[in-house]
């Protein structure tokens, strides 16, 4: 899936200050994020404030979504859950037009052991449209899905990527040696990807890209390509805000940047909220540096 293969932006849900959805703002992010060179977008994914979206203002993003991207980059849905056969019926039953794959994080909150997540994936790749990006996110979900589990999961058919953000080096370079060829391994986590990247990885699903995507997407393609002392030079440009982004609470961090860069409102949803000051004011230096 070479439409997978680089930099996607998991993108933002921005809102008004009373919360409702700011489809203007939305337009604007999408355009930005086109105009800079990332190579896809995912949409309603976790940065997305999914879980405190209604079903129907879930359906008016992506209608928004779609319409400002006009086609122009490939486009990734998330559709995941901790109920499998809801998951199969929204597998099923969703409108996937115009959306090249999905991307579907391993079941939270349950924490099923490692049968328990093969299982699940095993039935969502029966019911599958598109292909699929698992996602692997402790920190979010509670529970790690082994590279033993992931590389059994790149036996199914319409599993074709996993999007890796366990933090764990040694579990993505075991996933990187031993992965079929054709599956890719795709970083989840922004200050990693550079040596993810270097060592085989496809790319990024990124949230600080929202901010910095000339020279993040850059960093990216230089390290897809080899060339390690370009993509080492641009990752260090950008390390420090790949971590500040999420030192109180994400997507607040993105927010406060793309605030200050006259984007969208830094407001988040209950029970998330905006961060704190000393957080804010470091995150608007990092917007301001033009990276």
């Amino acid at each position: 899936m070479r439409e997978l293969i680089g930099t996607g932006t998991a993108l933002i849900t921005p809102f008004k200050k009373d919360f409702s959805i700011d489809f203007e703002a939305l337009g604007k992010i999408v355009e930005h994020q086109i105009a800079h060179g990332t190579n896809y977008l995912v949409v309603l994914g976790t940065t997305g404030e999914s879980a405190t979206l209604s079903k129907s203002e879930q359906l008016s993003v992506i209608a928004c979504i779609k319409e400002a991207n006009a086609q122009r980059l490939p486009l990734v849905l998330g559709i995941g859950g901790n109920n499998t056969s809801a998951m199969e019926e929204s597998y099923s039953t969703s409108d996937l037009s115009g959306f090249c794959a999905i991307l579907s994080v391993s079941p939270y909150y349950n924490k099923p052991n490692q049968e328990g997540i093969f299982h699940h994936y095993k039935a969502l790749n029966a019911v599958a449209k598109l292909p699929i990006i698992i996602y692997n996110v402790p920190g979010r979900t509670g529970s790690n899905m082994t590279a033993e589990t992931q590389l059994r999961l790149a036996e199914l058919p319409n599993v074709v990527a996993t999007k890796e953000a366990s933090g764990n080096m040694e579990q993505v370079m075991t996933l990187l040696s031993q992965k079929p060829d054709d599956f890719l391994v795709i970083s989840g986590d922004d200050a990693l990807t550079f040596p993810i990247t270097a060592c085989g990885g496809s790319g990024v699903i990124s949230v600080i890209n929202h901010a910095y995507p000339k020279t993040f997407t850059a960093m990216v393609n230089a390290a897809l390509k080899g060339d390690l002392q370009t993509a080492r030079s641009l990752h260090n440009k950008t390390l420090e805000g790949s971590m500040a982004i999420f030192a109180d609470g994400s997507p607040g961090g993105i927010k406060t940047m793309l605030n200050e860069m006259g984007l969208c409102e830094t407001t988040v949803r209950p029970p998330l909220w905006p961060v704190n000051a000393a957080v804010d004011s470091n995150l608007r230096r990092l917007a301001s540096l033009g990276l």
